[in-house]
């Protein structure tokens, strides 16, 4: 009796020691299981130190929902407003001579010397001379008659005959004198400014009233973009632009610029599928004139909109990106679906949400981090 007691009570203890153990082998594995999910729900996770953050210019923004234009991509041109160029033109004619390196682009003041024109060369001969000639002539019959007017040898009518003769031949020969020299007949600007274009080269010979230079001024532009037929509904309701430059790339927005809509035109041309819509704006900037522009004409504006400035984005394969900042040295690599793009924010459709904060500036070097981000992701903690 005593040795089946002994049995079963050994037998129930080795029961339970079998199941203890099995409780703790089950045990270990869930928390492996649990160990195992933790590293994979950090696995993606980019860790980028702060100070090495800092020292890349990486910042951050919170997204909030926000008003966002509608957009109608298209291209245009920038070009002077009227006023704000001025045309030279020769006072004589003769042979171009460039008496200083004169250069499209080059800054010049009212009454600069752009050029000379000389006419030594020329078979009707030097206009200065004929005109001095002329005018000394006209003078000495002037001075005869006024003498004999008092006389009354000559009648009040003659007279005023030869002072108009006389005043006529004054004034020619003033205004051609007035910028000769030995070189010939100088050509100044009319305006201070910039030299848009130059039409003659040196040797070049030019009649009077010819167009060899235009000179601008460049504080206010026109800004004509093409609209598409096809958009003419939404004609009404564009209120601004914004335009990128081909030569630097850089988008500038028409409110930044003082820009105000000017005029768009009622219906496309016989030779055209596209309406003109003009703005002026201060050109605060580097914007040349006659640059041919993309243009982002902004319409009718949209409400609780998520939007990202254009430099969080990335691009790999034709497939968008934004970094996301989970903590101080965290970040996550999220795709996203992109909708209107105003050359300066992009329309988010999905991706992100109100209250992430997206790296705006420096996601190129967050980028950079998570291809060298070999870090195992229990030495970071949250």
């Amino acid at each position: 009796m005593c040795s089946l007691c002994a049995f079963l009570l050994g037998s129930c203890n080795g029961n339970s020691a079998s199941k203890g153990h099995e409780h703790e082998h089950e045990q270990e594995e869930q928390n492996g299981e649990h160990k195992e999910e933790g590293a994979e729900k950090h696995s993606d996770e980019i860790i980028l130190p702060k100070v090495k953050a800092d020292a890349a210019g990486v910042e951050v923004q919170v997204i909030k929902p926000s008003s966002f234009c509608q957009v109608i991509k298209t291209s245009g041109q920038v070009m002077p407003a009227q006023g704000d160029e001025a045309t030279v033109v020769a006072t004589a004619a003769g042979i171009v001579s460039f008496r200083t390196l004169l250069t499209e682009g080059a800054k010049v003041s009212k009454g600069t010397s752009l050029l000379t024109i000389s006419s030594k060369e020329i078979v009707d001969g030097d206009p200065i001379n004929k005109a001095r000639s002329s005018y000394q002539i006209a003078k000495q019959e002037y001075d005869r008659s006024k003498e004999l007017l008092k006389s009354r040898i000559v009648s009040e009518r003659e007279f005023n005959m030869v002072k108009e003769n006389y005043e006529n031949a004054r004034l020619t020969f003033e205004a051609i004198s007035k910028n000769h020299s030995a070189n010939g007949q100088a050509v100044k600007s009319p305006i201070s400014g910039f030299v848009n274009k130059i039409l003659v080269k040196e040797g070049d010979y030019v009649s009077v009233g010819q167009q060899i230079a235009s000179v601008t001024q460049n504080k206010k532009l026109f800004l004509r973009a093409e609209l598409s037929e096809k958009h003419y509904s939404s004609l009404k309701t564009i209120t601004s632009a914004n335009f990128k430059t081909p030569y630097d790339e850089k988008v500038y927005g028409l409110k930044e610029l003082n820009g105000r809509l000017v005029s768009f035109g009622k219906a496309s041309d016989a030779t055209s599928f596209y309406i003109p819509v003009t703005f002026e704006f201060d050109n605060k900037g580097e914007v040349i004139p006659g640059a041919f522009v993309e243009v982002y004409l902004l319409s009718s504006p949209k409400n609780n909109v998520l939007t990202v400035p254009r430099t969080a984005l990335t691009d790999e394969g034709g497939l968008f990106f934004v970094y996301l900042q989970l903590d101080e040295e965290g970040y996550k690599k999220q795709e996203v679906k992109l909708g209107a793009d105003d050359g300066i924010k992009v329309e988010i459709l999905s991706g992100i949400k109100p209250g992430d904060r997206v790296v705006t500036k420096g996601a190129y070097q967050v980028k950079l981090a998570s291809a060298s981000s070999a870090i195992p992701a229990h030495s970071h903690e949250h």
